[in-house]
């Protein structure tokens, strides 16, 4: 923070003898709603100050100076509630395309903004990463028409596009203000993929759609969201399917297969467990992100895993082996 503003924000709050006050609680201070500190400080200086103060990147600031976490001032602190902050949810192409009769089932976006609309107004901040394997899956058209496997990437990844541009127009009929950012740049219809940028929509009760995965061939929409959660500091990774969770084989060959409810990293890729690639996997192990895998076409699920319950599988470090830190 400039030692011009630190000095106007200390006296927008009231403090005399700023040199024994921190850094953080001065931010601290400012997380209070603009209408509060208007109502406190009524002069045109004051107001115009506020609305620095509400532009003001509050969490870069709480990680550069070491305070743990803050919540936008305009939203309720949803971890008191026993809620997730920040998630991202991970939706597949296929899910978005139902039984399959078109490529995009409006029912189910819509049933997903629903959802979604219920949880952001509680507090929780969303992003969402959408497949493109409803339109076109790069790695099964490779040797069609003469394609290569990059080539076959980039169309996927312009695919995911069109989903999330589909599901910001259902998010904002429900009154969700949403911003789609994309690894391409694609002006007309959508912004660049600017990381603080798209933790400022979060911070400001914004949903954020990503998409056209990271921009480069060879990896995965999994991957993507894996690392998209990792730069926007998400506490988990929500990945919504046409299944209940992870099985110990796959549930369509083997009317057997048993369902996992926690398992770890290290199962998931030593057992080769068909939930997430292996560089998604290890991305997450290395940023320390949980991912809980559930069934999207269950009402209710999304709202439930968004707040944080316990649905389908959870992957994280211990897996079911509490010892294991």
């Amino acid at each position: 923070m400039a030692a011009s503003n630190y000095g106007l924000h200390c006296k927008l709050l009231g403090l005399k003898d700023t040199s024994k006050i921190s850094m953080e609680k001065v931010v601290l201070g400012l997380a209070h709603s603009r209408r509060k500190v208007e109502r406190r400080f009524s002069s045109p200086v004051c107001v115009e100050a506020t609305d620095a103060i509400t532009d003001y990147n509050l969490s870069d600031n709480f990680r550069l100076h070491g305070a743990s976490q803050i919540s936008h001032p305009l939203v309720p602190n949803v971890k008191e509630k026993g809620m997730w902050h920040r998630v991202l949810l991970k939706v597949s192409g296929e899910a978005l395309a139902g039984d399959g009769v078109q490529n995009i089932d409006p029912n189910i976006t819509m049933a997903i903004a629903r959802e979604v609309a219920s949880i952001t107004r509680s507090g929780v901040e969303v992003a969402i990463v959408v497949g493109g394997g409803n339109f076109f899956r790069g790695a099964s058209w490779v040797g069609s028409s003469g394609l290569d496997r990059a080539s076959a990437d980039h169309i996927g990844m312009m695919a995911t596009v069109m989903n999330a541009l589909f599901l910001q127009a259902s998010l904002e009929s429900v009154g969700v203000p949403t911003r789609v950012q994309t690894a391409y740049k694609m002006s007309e219809v959508a912004e660049p993929y600017i990381r603080r940028r798209a933790i400022r929509h979060l911070e400001k009760g914004r949903v954020v759609i990503f998409g056209a995965g990271t921009g480069n061939p060879f990896f995965t929409t999994d991957t993507a969201a894996a690392l998209r959660a990792a730069e926007i500091n998400a506490e988990v990774l929500l990945k919504a399917t046409n299944v209940d969770g992870v099985y110990d084989s796959d549930p369509k060959k083997n009317s057997g297969a048993v369902l996992l409810d926690h398992v770890s990293y290290r199962e998931v890729a030593l057992k080769g467990l068909s939930v997430m690639d292996i560089t998604a996997i290890t991305l997450c192990q290395e940023n320390r992100i949980p991912v809980v895998v559930f069934n999207l076409k269950k009402p209710g699920n999304i709202s439930k895993a968004l707040s944080g319950e316990r649905i389908g599988t959870l992957i994280d470090q211990a897996g079911s082996n509490p010892k294991v830190l």
